[in-house]
């Protein structure tokens, strides 16, 4: 008996999520038209949408009628990864304290890196800030180029140029990544590849300003890390 086709994709569905997308990018809430312009519906459509999403809380409105993320995504987000977070969060404390320097998970999403938590050290006179959820390219940066060394060039997201290749192969060879300027101006990484249980690939990284003289040291620092993280998470 020949199988079912497969059922077809909920399009209210998928246009709640487009909407959470639009809104998790956006720089500010949005309104309802920018809303609709963004999944290219008619106002209405995009109206009852949000009211939908606004009565599970997933987004709110401001006083002026403006739609942003809702707590209630806080509270479903918790539970995601959450062994993952709390084994990092002890390592990247030490880290960031240790080295000086901000540090923090990252993880693959379609086709970006995502920050899923960091810490900031609390002694250094200042810090960069990486919040969980920013995100970037998969093709810039030296975290963005760790996850790439762990899968296989055919199954990579992002167009597989002669130059990613490369950098990818000797961050796969040297067994870490380092950038400068690729992905904040001034900004540099280091980053190391973390296989964890089942195979999911993670970076341990750390980003800082200024020249530092052996980002071996840093390296092998991390790498202590993504040994204590696979410990930790059973890996």
């Amino acid at each position: 008996m020949p199988a079912s086709p497969p059922a077809p994709p909920s399009q209210t569905l998928s246009r709640g999520v487009r909407i959470l997308e639009a809104l998790a990018e956006a720089p500010g809430a949005l309104t309802t038209d920018e809303i609709a312009r963004e999944i290219a519906v008619h106002r209405s459509i995009a109206y009852r949408l949000i009211r939908t999403l606004e009565e599970h809380g997933l987004v709110e409105r401001d006083d002026t009628g403006r739609v942003a993320l809702g707590v209630r995504l806080s509270a479903l987000a918790a539970g995601v990864s959450r062994d993952l977070v709390s084994g990092a969060l002890p390592e990247l404390t030490a880290v960031a304290n240790e080295l000086r320097m901000t540090a923090f998970v990252g993880v693959i999403d379609a086709s970006e890196c995502v920050t899923l938590t960091s810490v900031e050290p609390q002694t250094a006179v200042a810090s960069m800030a990486q919040r969980p959820g920013a995100h970037h390219p998969l093709s810039a940066g030296a975290t963005g180029k760790a996850l790439l060394s762990m899968l296989p060039e055919g199954e990579w997201p992002v167009p597989p140029t002669p130059a990613l290749v490369a950098e990818v192969a000797a961050i796969r060879e040297r067994g870490y990544g380092v950038s400068s300027d690729e992905v904040i101006p001034t900004v540099r990484a280091v980053a190391v590849p973390v296989r964890l249980r089942g195979g999911r690939p993670v970076a341990l990284a750390v980003i800082y300003v200024g020249e530092v003289d052996d980002t071996a040291a840093i390296a092998r620092r991390l790498q202590r890390s993504a040994d204590a993280l696979r410990a930790a998470t059973g890996g």
